[in-house]
């Protein structure tokens, strides 16, 4: 597989209120939410234009992280196997999956469905994982994380790119079929996600794209920096999808707390305030909109695609 995002072109897409609700960044209408309002949410952004929409990944929070995380995390396959039939032209993305807690035969499986199911939407944000407890929980070796996202990623794309792959080292597939086969041409991009320097390094060595995860070390023009510095060593193709996180946006001038960091103001404001991305040597950008209701989110998304986006690629 490589880069998805057309040549010189920039790209929007976000991550997905409701599935998850951490106090880190849930805003007060999804308390009470559900299904309902994850498909208005989405919906929108699949008729605003978004190249993707993305969704975590937990399994069990134990106590007492739940105070902080929620126990709310959607599964991450299943909901994302929903949103393919509430979309059109989305994609889908995991944001990230963490693969130590899974045989990389079984997360090639998952993802090679989902691909098939969605008509070829499917891209595997792929990480280590952070939470130590969920790890204790689930009898993985917390140390052996980064070592085993880096075993793992060798196999999936094997299994994504033949049927009966032939793999040595940790979770080998030798000999072992792996049906129903993608859509996508060699499998789903795999999108490498972390702002930590051996995430970065997995990203540029080994993987499609990156998805930042808080601020990198030295910022953003450092880190895309040192990817592509990475990523030439290693003889990689240089074309990947580099993403940034953007600050949260509201359209108008809300009477209502969004928050210190929030970008609002008419559609012109907004696009000034962004056009600093511009600058950046990334092609993907994650945006989250901020709003009092699933409906009014939604609506702040279709104009936002509809608004904004233009005065920005023109």
């Amino acid at each position: 597989m490589a880069a998805i995002v057309p040549a010189d072109t920039i790209v929007w897409g976000l991550q997905l209120p409701v599935q998850s609700k951490s106090t880190a960044y849930r805003q007060p209408w999804e308390l009470d939410a559900g299904p309902v309002e994850l498909s208005t949410v989405a919906s929108a952004a699949d008729r605003a234009g978004a190249f993707y929409v993305a969704v975590c990944d937990h399994v069990a929070i134990p106590r007492p992280s739940d105070e902080a995380m929620s126990t709310t995390w959607y599964d991450t396959i299943a909901t994302l196997g929903w949103l393919a039939a509430q979309t059109e032209r989305v994609r889908l993305v995991s944001h990230v999956y963490v693969l130590p807690y899974r045989h990389p035969l079984q997360v090639a499986k998952s993802f090679t469905t989902l691909d098939v199911l969605s008509g070829g939407r499917a891209v595997l944000g792929a990480g280590a994982g952070h939470l130590e407890a969920e790890f204790d929980l689930l009898g993985v070796d917390y140390a052996g994380r980064g070592r085993a996202v880096e075993d793992a990623i060798p196999v999936i794309r094997a299994a994504f790119t033949d049927e009966f792959p032939t793999v040595g080292g940790p979770g080998a597939a030798v000999g072992v079929g792996v049906a129903p086969r993608p859509v996508q041409p060699g499998g789903p991009p795999i999108w490498v996600g972390g702002s930590s320097p051996a995430a970065m390094r997995r990203a540029a060595q080994l993987a499609d794209g990156w998805l930042p995860q808080g601020p990198p070390p030295g910022g953003m023009r450092a880190a895309v920096a040192r990817i592509r510095e990475l990523r030439a060593a290693a003889g990689m193709p240089d074309e990947i999808d580099m993403g940034v996180n953007v600050e949260p946006i509201h359209i108008g001038a809300p009477d209502f707390e969004v928050g210190r960091w929030t970008l609002t103001g008419s559609p012109g404001e907004i696009a000034e305030g962004l056009s600093k991305y511009l600058h950046l040597d990334v092609n993907q950008w994650q945006l989250r909109f901020v709003g009092r209701s699933a409906s009014e989110v939604a609506d702040q998304i279709e104009r936002f695609g509809a608004e904004v986006w233009p005065l920005l690629t023109a």
